[in-house]
């Protein structure tokens, strides 16, 4: 069996490329720039962006399962994922592990949530076996909220959101990619072990940084206006507000057990996650 992988240069498939590789499992990755994939034992590296249907098709070339790393947000990244899906059919792959999001759906609030589902449908349209890893908001954004004045803004109002670790997502994949077979046309809600509001996130994040955090609920509107400054296409900005009013409306409030029952191992909070960075 050839397993390949996308993004290994970042986080989470990068994360997985590791995994695997210190297990002794063979791999193929799939960058962009071959300078800057990891160097692991056991490994190849094979470059093609999900664009160039060509090179895509080159790349996966023999390979058996696939984890397919959504793309990074771009307003085209729909377009990026059908040419690159479509690739890997014609290249003969079998398999697609796919990481998706929690909310996918035609009417997601999530704006994004609405390319996941469209990828997702695309996948099983090709007739390919898949693996849908619907990540929730990464825990390890949470921080990354706060600005520069110590406060978290957005039309959140006090909904809560279940949010995942990267590191389970990335053990998740790893174990899917270890034993395909096992994990055929399954679909895997990954959250935390608990659903938090941006106010208790803020409370967390106050007390393992030892720095007075808080939480502002926007409006919609204010929310639009205080993202202005950095003048943001509309798709962009819509992006951006709609992940705190998904959040709002309880779309990602749902806490699942899928991370524990696919690896053996409670998922993180977001207390391990600041303690880990």
């Amino acid at each position: 069996m050839t397993i390949a992988i996308t993004g290994a240069t970042g986080n989470i498939g990068g994360a997985v490329a590791r995994s695997l590789a210190a297990d002794g499992v063979p791999l193929r990755m799939i960058v962009r720039d071959a300078s800057r994939a990891p160097e692991l034992p056991g490994t190849e590296v094979r470059t093609a962006t999900f664009a160039d249907t060509d090179a895509a098709r080159a790349a996966l070339d023999g390979v058996d399962t696939l984890l397919m790393v959504s793309a990074a947000e771009a307003q085209d990244r729909l377009q990026q994922h059908r040419a690159f899906v479509a690739a890997a059919a014609t290249a003969g792959v079998r398999h697609v592990v796919y990481t998706s999001f929690a909310g996918a759906a035609p009417d997601a609030t999530f704006t994004l949530g609405r390319d996941h589902w469209a990828t997702e449908s695309a996948i099983r349209a090709t007739g390919m076996a898949h693996t849908f890893l619907r990540d929730s908001f990464y825990l390890d954004f949470v921080e990354d909220l706060v600005g520069e004045d110590g406060v978290i803004r957005g039309p959140a109002g006090d909904g809560a959101m279940a949010a995942v670790a990267r590191a389970d997502v990335a053990r998740v994949a790893a174990t899917v990619l270890a034993n395909p077979a096992g994990h055929l046309d399954r679909t895997y809600d990954l959250t935390g072990p608990v659903a938090i509001t941006l106010e208790q996130a803020a409370a967390i994040v106050s007390a393992e940084r030892g720095r007075t955090v808080t939480y502002h609920p926007e409006t919609v509107e204010e929310a639009y206006a205080s993202r202005a400054k950095w003048n943001p296409e509309p798709w962009q900005a819509d992006a951006w507000v709609s992940t705190y009013t998904a959040i709002a409306e309880g779309a990602l409030a749902r806490v699942s057990g899928d991370v524990e029952r696919v690896t053996g191992r409670p998922p993180m909070t977001l207390q391990d996650v600041l303690r880990a960075g």
